[in-house]
């Protein structure tokens, strides 16, 4: 244990690209509980992330704007043909969602087969490099995540059919490079399961109360006991998240009296 290990130049920088991607990811999330396919988010990640691989082994410059088009080209393809696939066949949504899913993951691992540093660049898409985050891909993901937040208050994603997938693939694209494929599922769906309790605009606020206190406690306690912080992070989310419905006590029942 090494307290002194906390270092705000480092911690710092994490934890305001955490709080940006659940500022987008949580509205998000309860979404796509709502819709009932609670696997998109994996598998639009990881379509993204096979965008990336891809870009990758043509030689293009690492977290470059090549390798961000690439992704992003990747999850807007991947966004249409879920769209395709919801309008001609939504009672197999969820299992096609996870074909896809399987499908972009061996294609992924098929083009790492000859990279030296494959496992390297696969264990990077997984957990992300969230510490290592700088100010360049904090602005780039700020300005990715105030579009998002307002085609959510405008009611873009819900009215327009495409706009729910789209707003994946750019959320997707914008983060599974900073905190990795583990940490956007996480951040996606464990508040949004935390808070089922509450209602309206109370849950999305408690929700984003879930997602701070996780990562902010996961990114000191990868510090002081010098663990991974992706790991870290989706356990401690995954914690506070147990104990958050607790918050919320059941209303007292009401004991009618029987005159007499």
């Amino acid at each position: 244990m090494n307290w002194d290990a906390i270092d705000f130049t480092i911690l710092g920088p994490a934890l305001v690209a955490g709080l940006l991607v659940l500022a987008s990811h949580v509205p998000l999330g309860m979404q796509v509980l709502d819709r009932g396919i609670v696997f998109i988010d994996l598998a639009i990640a990881q379509i993204a992330g096979l965008g990336v691989i891809a870009a990758d082994s043509l030689g293009l410059p690492e977290h470059g704007l090549a390798v961000q088009g690439a992704a992003l080209v990747a999850a807007l393809l991947g966004a249409a043909l879920l769209t395709w696939t919801e309008r001609r066949a939504p009672a197999q949504q969820e299992a096609l969602i996870g074909v896809l899913f399987v499908l972009a993951a061996s294609a992924g691992l098929l083009l790492l087969a000859g990279n030296p540093h494959g496992g390297e660049h696969l264990k990077d898409l997984l957990v992300g490099q969230i510490l290592w985050v700088g100010t360049p891909q904090l602005l780039a993901l700020a300005a990715v995540t105030a579009v998002l937040l307002l085609a959510l208050a405008f009611g873009w994603v819900r009215r327009v059919r495409f706009g729910f997938y789209a707003a994946f693939a750019l959320a997707v694209t914008a983060s599974v490079q900073l905190v990795g494929i583990y940490l956007v599922f996480t951040s996606l769906i464990v508040p949004a399961l935390a808070t089922l309790r509450w209602r309206g605009r109370a849950r999305l606020w408690v929700g984003y109360a879930v997602g701070g206190l996780g990562y902010a406690i996961g990114l000191a306690l990868s510090a002081v006991f010098d663990l991974p912080s992706g790991p870290t992070v989706v356990c401690t989310l995954a914690f506070v998240a147990v104990l958050t419905p607790y918050l919320k006590r059941s209303p007292a029942p009401v004991i009618q009296q029987a005159h007499s």
